[in-house]
């Protein structure tokens, strides 16, 4: 990928890292040789194809050299890592300078030498640990997919002066944003921001507001994006802002539906778990992760919930920018996934109160409980400043859910401009911006919530085609194209559409691909196929989102 990692805060002084690295994995005996970074090296693209065991380490290292030049007096070198899985630390010229640990957050480390020795030690215990992991299973099967570990996202490096520009924090309205510019001194200073054709000498450090004439919305059919650019005493970046407002509001009929910029917008989404043949976590290259997004759109979908994991900025770039609504889970922790308790309310409806059956719930570790939720809230923070972001999803069928009202309450304060489903699926505690339910083994029929939130199908589908039915997994199962999209478009006019006139206000369809042996993707996991007639797909996405 040679695009820069971090598309609202670019700087000309990028330099990849990706590529060729040296790595050792020290287990019950020692592997040595060459890997592909960011690939993990589960996958095919790493050129190890080796599952880190909870037993094992594994040690990447790498001489790095900036190619440019470069003042120690005057500079630094910013080093970047886009997400590492689990936990990371990292050693320059031999002495430890950081330990981080959450494998869906990024991380940076200060460097004052233009060519130094890097080593990475990581550790994973996989789903033998309680740490955030999502779909990652050590014994892949289903709805459980091959694990990854170690670098999984762009590794990078940038030449700042030593006063900079740390990064910027992003409050888009209608009529126009506020924007925070944070930098390296802390302090009040001044700095010059070039938008839309303007000048305008803002404070850094502090809350700003722009004001926008005429301001250009972002939606899925117009996604404008303004672009910018921030001057710091000698730094500089380049950046972008999408103008939008995300709310639930009443519809002429009273019923409560998802609004856009003030006007009733129904989110016909789908689910997408982002894994890939050759990387599995990670895209082979930048039209991987962007053709993806594309077919969404080809499909006439307007909305995407990314499930269980959190992808590089660059394909949150590519959501604002084709005009995709993202609904964004936070990744799912916890022991065990026990399938009575988890999953039970799929066939008997009853819920369990998370607040004092969280251990039911696959959660007994107080600290990891904690560490949880304070990584949840870094992945909000990492991904504040994403146009297309219209809803958290902090909890996905109940594992590993406790304690959703504090938590609610804590990402309500942290970020009050989106939308949240706080359970999805079930275990609903009554709280929340709606009543969330999946459904998979039932004819779906339309009921209004008691609690009088607006009411979505966060799941639902799940059909599949295989060329290996034996093997594969679905939740409906159909031996072509014609038959698969004939069900389908069946599933939607006799069930979506008729709800959709009672108050359904969004939808999400299980699933874009397929992924190993879970076959029921509108793609297949090569990605060199759509399995569905697309013009007639099309034309149910558009009587869902045109009338």
């Amino acid at each position: 990928m040679d695009k820069h990692p971090q598309p609202q805060l670019k700087r000309k002084s990028y330099q990849s890292l990706n590529g060729e690295w040296d790595y050792k994995i020290i287990g019950k005996k020692t592997i040595t040789g060459k890997i592909n970074v960011p690939f993990p090296p589960e996958s095919e693209a790493s050129g190890v194809n080796h599952i880190l065991l909870p037993n094992e380490r594994l040690i990447y290292s790498k001489r790095v050299v900036f190619e440019d030049s470069f003042d120690p007096t005057l500079e630094l070198l910013l080093l970047h890592f886009g997400a590492v899985d689990y936990k990371a630390t990292v050693y320059i010229d031999g002495e430890k300078v950081l330990s981080h640990i959450c494998g869906y957050t990024p991380f940076t480390i200060p460097v004052r030498r233009s060519s130094f020795s890097l080593i990475v030690e990581v550790e994973d215990p996989s789903d033998t640990g309680e740490q955030m992991r999502g779909k990652q299973a050590l014994n892949p099967k289903g709805i459980w997919y091959t694990p990854i570990s170690g670098i999984w996202q762009e590794v990078w490096i940038e030449k700042v002066p030593i006063l900079h520009i740390t990064n910027i924090k992003l409050e888009p309205e209608l009529n126009g944003f506020f924007i925070t510019v944070n930098t390296s001194n802390h302090v009040s200073d001044g700095a010059i921001m070039l938008f839309n054709s303007k000048r305008y000498d803002i404070q850094v450090n502090t809350r700003v507001r722009i004001d926008v004439e005429n301001p250009h919305h972002w939606s899925p059919d117009d996604p404008y994006l303004y672009y910018f650019d921030i001057f710091y005493h000698s730094d500089s970046i380049s950046s972008y802002v999408g103008l939008r407002e995300f709310s639930i509001d009443r519809d002429e009929n009273g019923v409560k539906r998802l609004f856009l910029n003030g006007k009733v917008v129904f989110h016909h989404g789908i689910l997408d778990q982002g894994y890939y043949q050759r990387g599995l976590y990670t895209a082979y290259d930048d039209n991987e992760l962007k053709r993806d997004l594309e077919i969404i759109k080809e499909l006439g979908f307007n909305c995407v919930r990314k499930h269980i994991k959190v992808e590089p900025l660059r394909w949150y770039y590519y959501a604002d920018k084709l005009g995709l609504i993202v609904w964004q889970d936070i990744v799912n922790g916890g022991g065990r996934y026990k399938l009575l308790y988890i999953s039970g309310p799929l066939f008997i409806g009853s819920f369990l109160k998370d607040s004092t059956d969280y251990r039911k719930l696959s959660r007994k570790d107080r600290v990891e409980m904690e560490l949880w939720q304070n990584q949840a809230l870094e992945i909000v923070n990492h991904l504040y400043n994403v146009t297309s972001i219209a809803m958290w999803v902090p909890f996905n069928e109940g594992w590993g859910q406790f304690n959703s009202k504090s938590f609610v309450d804590r990402l309500r304060r942290l970020d009050p401009s989106r939308l949240i489903d706080h359970a999805s699926g079930w275990h609903d505690q009554g709280i929340g911006d709606f009543k969330s339910e999946h459904v998979y083994f039932r004819k779906y029929r339309f009921k209004g919530d008691k609690k009088k939130r607006a009411v979505i199908l966060s799941e639902f589908g799940g059909y599949g085609m295989s060329k290996d039915s034996e093997k594969s997994f679905s939740y409906k199962k159909y031996r072509n194209e014609k038959e698969l999209t004939d069900a389908i478009i069946a599933l939607y006019e006799k069930r979506i559409l008729p709800a959709k006139k009672k108050g359904l206000t969004a939808t999400i369809y299980t699933q874009l691909s397929d992924v190993e042996s879970e076959t029921n993707g509108l793609i297949t996991f090569d990605r060199k196929d759509i399995k569905i007639d697309v013009e007639r797909f099309k034309s149910i996405s558009d009587k869902l989102t045109k009338d």
